[in-house]
């Protein structure tokens, strides 16, 4: 099992007391890809100094809507950065196989599929991530992986769909709605 991210140390670290903390991380080798790594990698490397309040302030959150591969919609909060495989595993969304690899580009259960107008605003694909989205089933003109689509502000309250079938490309399991 992997190490927990930063994100997840600082707010276990908030939870525990009200008053302020100091942490440092530094990037682990071996991080997963994703929400811009360089970033993610500067990001861990600062000094943070943080309250429980801050931490769990609403103010700062974006909300993301999902429609479930049921038709059910599934509202959750991230933060800036987050990832939307962050959001679902963070939120105990209840996607079944979704984010089976843990973010580390080696299989498409986090296949989502996006609005056209946040689709446009979205970072380039890299090849990784094309080749991981090949075997995805439902595969259309607005889908990306959620472990390499990193929450902005500019994506608060969007809606993404998860498709209706699953493909893992670590193994041959098919999780549609209909097994």
């Amino acid at each position: 099992m992997a190490a927990p991210g930063p994100a997840r140390l600082l707010r276990a670290a908030a939870a525990a007391s009200s008053r302020r903390w100091l942490f440092s991380a530094s990037p682990a080798a071996g991080t997963r890809p994703g929400c811009g790594s360089a970033a993610a990698a500067v990001r861990t490397a600062r000094l943070f100094s943080l309250s429980a309040r801050a931490v769990l302030s609403s103010e700062d959150k974006i909300t993301v809507h999902f429609i479930n591969r049921d038709g059910d919609k599934l509202t959750a909060k991230g933060k800036p950065g987050d990832s939307l495989l962050d959001v679902v595993v963070d939120n105990n969304l209840d996607i079944d196989g979704f984010g089976a690899c843990e973010g580390t580009l080696a299989c498409s259960t986090c296949h989502l599929i996006f609005e056209d107008h946040i689709f446009e605003k979205l970072d380039a694909i890299t090849d990784e991530e094309m080749d991981m989205l090949d075997l995805a089933y439902g595969l259309t003109e607005t889908s990306r992986l959620g472990c390499q689509i990193c929450l902005k502000k500019s994506m608060d309250d969007m809606t993404v769909r998860v498709p209706e079938a699953v493909a893992d490309a670590r193994q041959s399991v098919d999780m549609s709605k209909n097994s």
